[in-house]
């Protein structure tokens, strides 16, 4: 080919630019892309609605265990014989067409001789006005010092009874926000113990591998081969009918939290086992860090949301067990109140049928469980790498 039919080059002198042509990323985009792990997984959580509505119902109630001797009616020991096994008194705002305000209609009492029920019939006759922000029955908050405000208060003389009375007059409405205390606690406390137990021996057994790792797996084994209620029942059978209901309460965490740990155990030598061989590992442990430190500061903290996700499965179970075993009367007792405790007096069926309102307690118990189990999926999704 002669020299004039050759084509001609252009060279382009302009600077070369790698992401020429490639459309710019929008904030958004550039948010996403740029977004720590923790913000990712709450952008994901976000998504599951129904986790979200649990953990804010769960933080409300976590919160008012805070200021439940101002938030309850009546003092958690209160007795009222005139108005025992009294149903619970529906609020109004109007009477006979006139706006009243929040009250509630006195009892008129009679005792049916057929069937030895107390009756209790509204008496339109005696309106008692709610009072708001008011001094009623005297406590002592948190131990610390005597106080007698609270949020809502009956009428002076008069009664309110949102949800009825037990066998003695105690108001059941106060009963479950003092009981909430130790069933709500009890979960956290006991998740505690199971936490430290699981993420130690797991991780050891993770780590080091060997004979460690075959003794704390047998070990696991033995403790997996017992039926979890009986298991229970004669670890609460063994503690001394002496003890104060406060060590009783201490005891059964520690019981709940000893059992428990077993399964977040094996799901730590899980992930251990997988990422103890990994670069950052290796590199730490080439630069001296001790096998504590290594487990410690490395490892567990690349799977700590699954691990915070298993946690918020595991806390139903644990106050499902200690509903149970107070149930039975085995687990904390009175004068110390939860929703166990409650439940305990209602275990004569002929009671339940006659005074319905004091199988109350259970629905706090089904609806702190449910929302447990709502922010666990959440969580558990959003932790998820590959649940988009």
């Amino acid at each position: 080919m002669s020299t004039q039919e050759r084509p001609e080059h252009w060279v382009d002198t302009e600077p070369f630019d790698p992401h020429e042509g490639e459309k710019a990323l929008t904030p958004e985009q550039e948010a996403y892309y740029t977004a720590s792990q923790w913000k990712l997984m709450w952008w994901r959580f976000k998504r599951h609605r129904l986790a979200l509505v649990s953990m804010w119902l769960l933080a409300i109630l976590y919160g008012s265990l805070l200021v439940t001797e101002v938030i309850a009616p009546y003092n958690a020991h209160t007795r009222n014989a005139s108005v025992i096994h009294a149903p619970p008194q529906a609020p109004h705002l109007f009477h006979e067409g006139r706006l009243v305000g929040p009250f509630v209609y006195g009892f008129s009492y009679r005792l049916n001789m057929e069937n030895l029920k107390r009756e209790y019939v509204p008496d339109p006759g005696k309106v008692q006005k709610l009072r708001f922000l008011c001094r009623g029955d005297p406590y002592s908050f948190w131990g610390a010092f005597e106080a007698d405000f609270h949020l809502v208060c009956p009428a002076e003389g008069g009664t309110f009874h949102l949800l009825g009375t037990d066998r003695l007059g105690r108001d059941m409405l106060s009963r479950i926000l003092y009981g909430a205390r130790v069933s709500l606690t009890v979960g956290l406390v006991g998740i505690a113990v199971s936490f430290t137990l699981g993420i130690v021996l797991g991780g050891i057994s993770g780590y080091y591998g060997g004979w460690i790792d075959n003794l704390i797996q047998r070990v696991i084994e033995v403790i997996r081969s017992f039926p979890t209620i009986p298991l229970w029942l004669s670890l609460s059978a063994a503690m001394p009918v002496t003890w104060d209901p406060l060590w009783v309460y201490f005891g059964i965490t520690m019981i709940l939290g000893l059992i428990d740990w077993t399964g977040l155990a094996r799901a730590v030598r899980s992930k251990i086992l997988s990422l103890r061989e990994e670069e950052f590992a290796q590199a730490a442990r080439l630069m001296g860090a001790r096998p504590s430190r290594i487990i410690g500061r490395h490892l567990v903290p690349s799977f700590m949301s699954h691990l915070i996700a298993s946690a918020t499965l595991s806390i139903p179970g644990m106050i499902l067990g200690e509903t149970a075993l107070s149930f039975l009367g085995l687990g904390v007792r009175p004068p110390m109140t939860s929703w166990g405790v409650l439940l305990n007096e209602a275990q004569n069926v002929n009671v339940v049928a006659l005074y319905p309102w004091l199988m109350l307690p259970v629905v706090p118990v089904i609806v702190v469980v449910l929302a447990f189990n709502f922010l666990g999926d959440g969580l558990r999704d959003a932790a998820d790498p590959y649940s988009d």
